[in-house]
């Protein structure tokens, strides 16, 4: 279990962007699927809130992963740079 965890959070760090921030994900998630369902019992609602949901959870999830990545990396490139 320890190495599993510790494959995925090598994973979450690597510079390349390969995993998303997980609550955000996770938020995303859920609000897609509200979505769907509000969708189809046409239930106005639960469609609203989960499309709320999903955008508020994509927006997160992309502004964290800037944070998390790309600040950082340029962070580095200016410092070397002497800027």
């Amino acid at each position: 279990m320890d190495r599993a965890f510790g494959a995925l959070q090598a994973l979450h760090n690597d510079e390349q962007g390969h995993a998303w921030a997980g609550f955000p994900a996770l938020i995303a998630a859920i609000g897609a699927i509200a979505l769907g369902i509000g969708a189809a019992n046409d239930t106005g609602w639960l469609a609203i809130t989960g499309g709320i949901l999903a955008g508020a959870g994509i927006l997160a999830g992309s502004v964290l992963r800037h944070r998390a990545f790309e600040y950082d990396m340029w962070r580095r490139v200016a410092k070397l740079e002497g800027k």
